[in-house]
């Protein structure tokens, strides 16, 4: 099973990493492999444009189109060709960017499962996220309980 970590880079103060730090050894614990966004900076991108890209978004906005697109394109490409299932970590910082809204409504599309695990009140939540999600967990307690659960029962039918 492939997993990919959907939830706010640009505008999160950490890029997105602590949650994605705290989730990918339980993930890797079910056997599963895990693509994380926020550790992979590079992606195809060249070094120059890993370095610079952020400043282009001022002083160059075609360069900066160009790098990003690049980004879009790579991560688009994982969820739709490689990935078995999203975890989705909602906070007040994935509101303001728009990558996690594409990836979703993207694997929501493709039919592929969405784990949304939500910081905020699902009130505060636009209603689009949530119908482009499988299963809404108030915390990562909740998430690791039912991914438990799930791949359990997946596990033993295959077994049957």
């Amino acid at each position: 099973m492939l997993v990919y970590l959907c939830g706010a880079i640009e505008y999160s103060p950490d890029h997105g990493k602590a949650w994605r730090g705290e989730i990918t050894p339980f993930l890797l614990a079910l056997g599963h492999d895990v693509y994380d966004p926020a550790l992979d900076e590079k992606k195809t991108l060249s070094d120059e444009e890993v370095q610079d890209f952020r400043k282009w978004k001022d002083s160059n906005l075609l360069r900066f189109q160009g790098t990003v697109r690049k980004i879009i394109d790579y991560d688009l490409d994982w969820i739709e060709r490689k990935c078995d299932y999203i975890v989705a970590f909602w906070d007040e910082y994935a509101g303001r960017g728009a990558g996690s809204q594409g990836e979703l409504t993207l694997a929501y599309r493709r039919g592929i499962p969405v784990y949304l695990v939500s910081a905020v009140p699902v009130s505060q939540i636009s209603g689009w996220i949530l119908g482009c999600a499988t299963e809404v967990f108030r915390d990562f307690d909740g998430l690791k309980r039912h991914l438990t659960m799930k791949f359990a029962a997946d596990a033993l039918t295959l077994v049957e």
